[in-house]
């Protein structure tokens, strides 16, 4: 028996537009010409007396400002039907992005498959690659390789020239300083406390930008999925390893040092399981791909990770919990159950609208039964209000690279509006 489907999700930036869909007025710290853009992009198309109405200011403060941007390239007037539209007059016009304006590549590398997106100034995506890879950490001139073997794999794909894209984004799995473009830690990568993106940069020859791989699904979900209209909201993945990432008021929360929200390596035991972080009583040590086979082994007399792949593994186990085997069965039962004191904490310390379960872990349905739910709400503190919403997410692979080129359009989009700023 195969492990069971989740519910079928959605198909990942099919609504028009991308990018948060902030409420008007509510963020009125940022720049109006950011504002403007931002609005245009997450609309996908938009009236100037539509902006002007929703930012609350006069029309020709817009007008000015989105004439601004259409002379620096980020903006262009699409004509558009009107209603019951008699062929008479001059079509109505709404502006839109520039699509061409800016193309950018988002890369997920990881210990089994390498993932790559292309993706447009506007937000679609031009083509996608994978490229399966035998486990184990890489040495920096084999992540190097990777990248760039990649990258000119999905810019074919896409019909482009290499030196066509503005940026890079990059996920890996671990601690990394997004602002620093330092990974402390990965278990992809051999060395620690690696400062990637000038090497990315300099072997790629294009600007890079890196974050932790989580954070970059919960970009995904921000810029293109579920999570356009929250706030506030939380991404667990569970796939290798558990992740997580955090929205708070239509921001990714990073913390002080830039590696916050790591929940895989909150102590859920004392002395407990080793995780392969190097520490014990990690919540990923008991609920993550290895802490499963490692319980498999020994319950089950399964052959030696060594000989039979993890995902092999996984199956069997899962097909003999199916099957009424009761030590398999106990196996995802304790799993589900660290991973709702983990979800309860969760909602205890930051009280999300919704939190979204991901990653490809989510085709094994133990975590998201009831029995699982019903323990994460009696361990949430007792208020009287509902647990929040959950959704199963399961978008495939090329998630990941989506929310890496989420993050490369951020850091351009950032740099081509201050460079429309400084034109006098």
């Amino acid at each position: 028996m195969r492990a069971a489907a989740p519910p079928k999700p959605r198909e990942m930036g099919t609504s028009p537009g991308c990018g948060p869909l902030i409420p008007p007025l509510s963020d009125t710290a940022r720049p109006l010409r950011q504002q403007i853009f931002e609005r245009v992009r997450a609309a996908g198309q938009t009236a100037r007396a539509s902006l002007a109405r929703d930012l609350a200011v006069s029309p020709a403060s817009v007008t000015t400002l989105t004439s601004e941007l259409i002379e620096a390239g980020l903006l262009e007037e699409i004509a558009t039907p009107r209603e019951a539209d008699s062929g008479r007059g001059r079509p109505a016009v709404a502006l839109g992005v520039r699509a061409g304006a800016h193309l950018v590549a988002g890369i997920k590398l990881s210990d089994r498959e390498h993932t790559a997106v292309v993706v447009d100034f506007a937000g679609n995506r031009l083509a996608g690659e994978a490229i399966p890879r035998q486990p184990g950490p890489m040495t920096l001139p084999e992540l190097l390789d990777a990248a760039d073997a990649l990258l000119t794999r999905v810019c074919a794909s896409a019909g482009i020239a290499r030196d066509a894209l503005t940026a890079v984004g990059l996920g890996v799995p671990g601690f990394v300083d997004a602002a620093s473009g330092t990974v402390h830690w990965s278990p992809v990568i051999t060395e620690r406390h690696l400062p990637l993106v000038p090497h990315l940069t300099d072997h790629l020859g294009l600007p890079v930008h890196v974050d932790n791989d989580a954070n970059l699904v919960t970009l995904a979900e921000l810029w293109f999925g579920a999570g356009r209209t929250l706030s506030d909201f939380a991404v667990v993945t569970i796939e290798h390893g558990l992740g997580m990432g955090f929205v708070l008021n239509h921001r990714l929360y990073r913390g002080a040092r830039g590696i916050g929200m790591e929940l895989g390596h909150t102590k859920v035991q004392m002395d407990g399981a080793l995780c392969r972080c190097g520490q014990r009583g990690c919540l990923e040590a008991y609920v993550a791909d290895y802490a499963l086979v490692r319980e498999a082994q020994t319950a089950l007399n399964l052959p030696n990770r060594d000989t039979l792949a993890v995902g092999a593994l996984l199956e069997s186990l899962y097909d003999h919990a199916k099957a009424g085997n009761a030590a398999a069965r106990s196996i995802f039962h304790r799993a589900g159950r660290y991973l709702a004191l983990g979800l309860a904490n969760v909602v205890n310390l930051f009280d999300p609208g919704l939190i979204i379960l991901s990653g490809d872990r989510m085709r094994y349905d133990y975590l998201y039964a009831q029995e699982t739910l019903s323990e994460m709400g009696a361990m949430m503190l007792d208020t009287g209000r509902p647990a929040p919403r959950i959704e199963i997410h399961a978008w495939g692979d090329l998630l990941w690279a989506h929310g890496a080129a989420a993050l490369a359009l951020q850091e351009v989009t950032e740099a081509a509006l201050d460079a429309a700023r400084a034109v006098p």
